[in-house]
């Protein structure tokens, strides 16, 4: 059973911890949440697309070989709100970790988002395990046109100037596998890994729901942080830490003034 860290002492407690251990391996798994304080919903938290959502089919392989141009009417529009979005204070917490000198350590951010927040906010090894609503590929798996940044707004879909099939969105439906790199690249640090946390996500989504277990099968000092509390709560998670990531990252991997 996770501890639960709600109150300062107790915070300052987790801050002190991860601040001393030479930590060599460090992974962190983002999902939507981390983006709720740059304006961008979640997915199955409160008021998320899928909620709203729930008397309409969710987007998924099916639906984008069925119905290429439902899958680009579901996700278009939103290239509006990613253009105008902006890395917060929990995106530039992590890139700001990343970035600090320490020797024999690595670190690598898989995240489920595909707004590209954490690239913008500096981070530079960045796992995309659903790919990017701003890139653009071919529908076709044997076409082999390379995915392109895209920011059209687009509600058809269009025909793949190399083959003619449809074009979709960059990224990883339901029921379809993720990347084979991006998946590759999320366990290889898994294997190794010493300090898993876990930011803005449900907890819910496989694969990424069982990172935490491979992480922990490798010896490492598990973390969630989250607005809500998982339910149920995940026997492999060490420490579960409640509020928002744009104020508690800041504090717990700040540099000390």
């Amino acid at each position: 059973m996770a501890d639960s860290f709600t109150n300062d002492d107790e915070l300052q407690r987790l801050r002190d911890r991860l601040r001393a251990t030479a930590w060599r391996q460090v992974v962190v798994l983002t999902g939507a949440g981390i983006s709720v304080a740059s304006g961008l919903p979640t997915y199955r938290g409160p008021g998320g697309l899928w909620t709203l959502r729930e008397a309409e089919e969710v987007p998924d392989a099916a639906m984008a070989a069925r119905e290429p141009s439902r899958v680009w009417s579901l996700f278009g529009p939103m290239r509006k709100h990613l253009r105008a979005a902006a890395p917060n204070a929990a995106h530039l917490a992590l890139a700001e970790w990343e970035s600090r000198p320490v020797p024999g350590r690595t670190f690598t951010l898989v995240t489920q988002n595909v707004d590209g927040l954490h690239t913008l906010a500096g981070s530079r090894n960045v796992v995309e395990l659903h790919g990017s609503l701003l890139r653009t590929r071919c529908g076709n798996p044997k076409c082999g046109l390379p995915p392109f940044e895209d920011l059209t707004e687009r509600v058809q879909a269009e025909p793949c100037e190399r083959c003619g099939q449809p074009l979709r969105p960059d990224i990883t439906l339901f029921d379809e596998p993720l990347p084979v790199d991006a998946e590759w690249a999320a366990k290889k640090a898994l294997r190794e890994c010493d300090l898993f946390l876990a930011v803005g996500t449900s907890g819910t989504v496989s694969p990424a729901s069982n990172f935490v277990r491979g992480a922990k099968y490798a010896g490492a000092w598990t973390l969630l942080l989250n607005l809500t509390p998982m339910q149920p709560r995940h026997p492999d998670f060490d420490v579960e830490v409640l509020g928002r990531a744009e104020v508690l990252l800041p504090f717990l991997l700040g540099e000390e003034a």
